[in-house]
């Protein structure tokens, strides 16, 4: 019967599994990702020009939010992938283009966040820095009949300047809770690099362990190939001490009683 190999509390087979299960996943995450961050980046570059529109803003964040979830959530797979024993170079070799491929798609879709949240910004700074101004509604005439006239007019168009007013105090709200979300996000991504750099740092610390006990456990089972040459040496020259001893014995024996008989 074939014997497992077993290391950490998994077999090798299984490790060989569940890595083949997390590289593949996060490889398509990845290209997820990186997709979505080209729509983004189409959709950004459209902010502030005539193709801007709120539907446009509600895709933009629609992406931006479900990219999130899928960036951390890779994030946590590449992590656990970090984990897996494995002696195969070719799976060390994949996992380190994994780990080169998923950062740099991170970096350009923390770009992307950066440039959506600026202009973000430049539209808060701009509708703040108009001002509605609503002329005097008796200050153009004396006429009594225009004084009505022209106060009826105004005052129709205070309210549609008033209804106007709100609308762009719900959309300037609403932009800066864009922002703020953006840059929650930010922050969060930044966390994401700093947590794979802090796992890749520690996986160096315990790659350079492993690497230690195993050379260490090799020396071990080389010494103790050596002792257990020596030991089978030393057997078969006590029984060939055994033996040579025996014959000896007998001969004395026989030339005892040569010597009695002949006596």
């Amino acid at each position: 019967m074939m014997e497992t190999s077993y290391q950490g509390g998994v077999t090798y087979d299984e490790g060989a599994n569940n890595f083949k299960r997390l590289s593949q996943t996060i490889a398509s995450n990845i290209k997820k990702i990186s997709q979505n961050v080209s729509s983004m980046t189409k959709m950004v570059n459209q902010l502030q020009t005539p193709q801007d529109s709120q539907e446009l803003r509600n895709q933009l964040r629609q992406i931006q939010n479900y990219t999130q979830k899928l960036a951390k959530d890779t994030s946590s797979l590449l992590m656990e992938l970090m984990k897996v024993p494995t002696d195969q170079p070719a799976s060390k070799l994949e996992r380190n283009r994994l780990n080169d491929e998923y950062m740099a798609t991170l970096n350009a879709f923390q770009a992307t966040q950066r440039s959506a949240a600026q202009k973000n910004k430049e539209d808060v700074k701009k509708v703040k820095s108009q001002s509605i101004n609503i002329g005097d509604p008796f200050a153009l005439s004396n006429d009594n009949k225009d004084l009505v006239e022209m106060g009826e007019t105004n005052v129709r168009k205070q309210e549609q300047l008033t209804m106007q007013s709100e609308r762009e105090l719900l959309e300037l709200e609403e932009r800066e809770r864009d922002i703020r979300q953006l840059e929650s996000d930010i922050m969060d991504v930044n966390q994401i690099f700093k947590d794979l750099g802090q796992m890749i740092h520690d996986q160096g610390s315990v790659v350079d362990s492993i690497e230690s006990n195993v050379e260490y456990a090799s020396e071990r089972v080389e010494a103790g190939t050596h002792q257990l040459t020596e030991a089978a040496s030393y057997k078969n020259k006590l029984r060939k001490k055994k033996v040579y001893l025996g014959i000896v014995l007998a001969i004395v024996i026989l030339i005892i009683l040569i010597i009695i008989f002949y006596n």
